[in-house]
């Protein structure tokens, strides 16, 4: 008996993620969840708990539900999925010249309430950025709503010295992780 895959994310780059591994899911259904960092809350974590908190507001029993989310992290820090231009500029300024971390959580829970939570960790290191890259940068708006306020999938790659971990990852779903996690629970498409 095949099982129905749901999708508790909105978002158009992790349904395209997945369809590269062959993978339709067969609802998406945002979580509608507080996604404000608790208090001395670390960026790991917080993608962590994200992630099942999401799974959790739209599991039903007899299906499986996969969500995810991406927090960008520098040192302990925690940036915001960018809403302005200021917030936006902040964010890349203070990651020019070093390197980040890309966190991505991914819960699956199963037909059965089984629970399968990872998160994929990304080295990302960023070349010093110049006020008119900054610039440029901000005038393309792909900063608008991401994690740290960039895109790795657009124009900001031309800034990316090197990436330790899942591309993929940084771009919203590790797809080597999900489908390790999917088979891993019998899931078939």
């Amino acid at each position: 008996m095949a099982f129905k895959l749901v999708l508790a994310s909105a978002s158009p780059r992790r349904k395209s993620l997945l369809a590269q591994i062959g993978i339709t899911p067969d609802a998406i259904t945002p979580a509608d969840i507080d996604e404000t960092p608790r208090s001395d809350e670390l960026p790991r974590p917080h993608a962590m708990r994200l992630a099942e908190e999401k799974a959790d507001a739209v599991h039903k029993l007899g299906q499986f539900t996969l969500s995810a989310d991406t927090v960008v992290g520098v040192g302990r820090r925690i940036l915001p999925k960018t809403e302005n231009e200021h917030s936006a500029r902040e964010c890349l300024s203070l990651m020019g010249g070093r390197s980040h971390h890309v966190y991505t959580g991914v819960c699956l829970l199963g037909p059965d309430g089984q629970r399968s939570v990872k998160v994929s960790d990304t080295r990302v290191k960023v070349k010093r950025l110049t006020a008119a890259e900054i610039d440029r940068y901000i005038a393309s708006k792909e900063w608008d709503g991401k994690a740290g306020g960039y895109a790795i999938q657009g124009l900001f790659e031309s800034h990316i010295i090197s990436i330790q971990g899942s591309y993929s990852g940084v771009v919203g779903l590790p797809l080597y992780t999900i489908q390790n996690m999917l088979t891993g629970m019998g899931y078939k498409s």
